[in-house]
């Protein structure tokens, strides 16, 4: 014992009698091989011993920039970043220390979102493949896109950092990352031709409350906040949790914009579901404080849920979340949503068709954040109806061209009348304009568009984007 207690104190007095090299530490994201958005005051931050002056040079212009650590050590700063290039690299120095993070691209950055259709990676999940990945993946190998998938957590506190590393596209790292967030970003890097960041946080099954933070969810009585640990009984679907854990410490690393994939888990929710969602929209953007940044989203697709009445009656339709989702467009500024009602699949809630969802969401970007002339990225959207006698007429906003049926037939319109009971009914096109009738409605008040759980969508617009499911009541 006397010859422990003899090595503890000589340990001791060595440390005493000699200076401490304090290390730099970095949130996971800031590290060698990331992305930093281009022409913006980037922040970077970190933490080292308190008090400590940190200086900054950025090799793309050989620019100093200076800060101090605070009495716990933390330290934060912005550097200009340039046009698309690198790769770069940035050095920090501290009196005793300094560190280096090479091939440092800069590019655009974008936050990919939500639950499992946005998580589904690309090797797919057992017994659900994606469609054409075996092909994609072996092409994949990209220097100049980078993917930071963020390490599943839920946590009752707010954390100062996530877990996880930048990789560069290859096969490999491809394999594991984000299906819909891939395409999404092979896509615009294919047409814009500057390197692209993707920075992957989802969890499946998770609900949309537990992607906003305490203070989003206070105007929301109806949503239980936990208070303590044990209040955590599922992690994906406990208010604040992930929003604390995954999408919190990223909070200040400039992106571009998010695009966004969820809702499933909410379905038999929708009544709240347009007011949540814009309220995390608004709350993410506000933490970020870089101005109401892009926000594209994913509605989603038909599934048959298989829960009915002994009847045969759906339960629960999940058109009814298409719906809120649809009226979160209007609500939301700077967003838009990808429809998907061509892209389900009836057993599977995990469509194979990836591709997709990735590329339409890259349409939205490439229009409306890079402004892209001469392409559409919104799907045609019901605007009024005109009764005349027993028929229906329909007009729809954003047609940019026409609007048609595929294989020439519209098989998912129902009319009712007065009674509320809605019956299958004929529907053609003429001039942009869906007509629609019954036989058994004379006098119809009401017409919905494949308004139920699962359904294959025919009506397009002539650039071949899907029409959403809509209703014209509001019963």
């Amino acid at each position: 014992m006397d010859k422990i207690l003899k090595a503890i104190f000589f340990c001791l007095l060595f440390l005493a009698g000699s200076t401490v090299k304090a290390d730099i530490i970095f949130p996971a994201f800031i590290s060698d091989g990331m992305v930093l958005q281009q022409q913006t005051n980037a922040p970077l931050w970190g933490k080292t011993s308190a008090g400590n002056r940190v200086t900054v040079v950025t090799s793309w212009n050989n620019k100093e920039y200076v800060t101090e650590s605070d009495n716990r050590g933390y330290w934060k700063l912005r550097v200009e970043t340039p046009g698309a290039g690198g790769p770069y690299s940035i050095t920090f120095k501290e009196e005793n220390n300094s560190i280096t993070l090479q091939d440092i691209l800069i590019g655009e950055v974008w936050l990919c979102s939500g639950q499992s259709n946005m998580e589904m990676p690309m090797k797919g999940f057992k017994n659900q493949p994606v469609e054409n990945a075996n092909m994609d993946i072996l092409k994949s190998a990209n220097p100049r896109i980078r993917l930071f998938t963020v390490k599943r957590n839920s946590t009752l506190a707010i954390q100062e950092d996530v877990t996880g590393e930048w990789a560069p596209a290859t096969p490999a790292s491809v394999k594991e990352f984000s299906a819909t967030g891939y395409y999404f970003g092979r896509l615009l890097q294919e047409i814009l031709d500057v390197p692209v960041g993707l920075v992957c946080a989802s969890w499946g099954g998770s609900w949309i409350e537990g992607w906003m933070g305490t203070d989003m969810l206070q105007s929301f009585p109806e949503v239980r906040l936990p208070e303590k640990e044990s209040d955590i009984r599922e992690k994906n679907r406990t208010p604040t949790t992930l929003y604390n854990a995954m999408i919190s410490p990223l909070v200040g690393f400039s992106i571009r914009g998010v695009i966004w994939y969820q809702g499933e888990s909410n379905y038999d929710r929708y009544h709240n579901y347009t007011d949540l969602f814009k309220t995390m929209v608004e709350g993410w953007r506000s933490k970020w404080d870089q101005g109401p940044f892009p926000f594209y989203y994913c509605q989603i697709a038909p599934y048959d849920y298989a829960l009915v009445t002994p009847e045969g009656e759906e339960v629960i339709n999940s058109a009814y979340l298409r719906e809120a989702q649809l009226n979160a467009e209007r609500a939301i500024e700077n967003s838009g949503m990808v429809v998907l009602l061509d892209a389900g699949s009836e057993k599977g809630i995990h469509p194979a068709k990836k591709q997709v969802p990735g590329e339409r969401l890259a349409l939205q970007a490439l229009a409306k954040t890079y402004k892209i002339e001469g392409i559409t990225a919104d799907s045609p959207v019901y605007k009024e109806m005109e009764i005349r006698g027993d028929t229906v007429i329909l007009s729809f906003d954003r047609t940019d061209m026409w609007i048609t049926a595929l294989n020439g037939e519209l098989n998912h319109f129902t009319i009712a009348g007065s009674d509320r009971q809605f019956h299958k009914a004929e529907a053609w096109i003429s001039r942009s304009k869906v007509y629609v009738k019954a036989d058994m409605v004379k006098e119809p008040v009401a017409v919905r568009y494949a308004f139920e759980n699962y359904v294959e969508g025919d009506l397009f617009g002539t650039e071949g984007l899907p029409v959403s499911s809509f209703r014209t009541d509001n019963w």
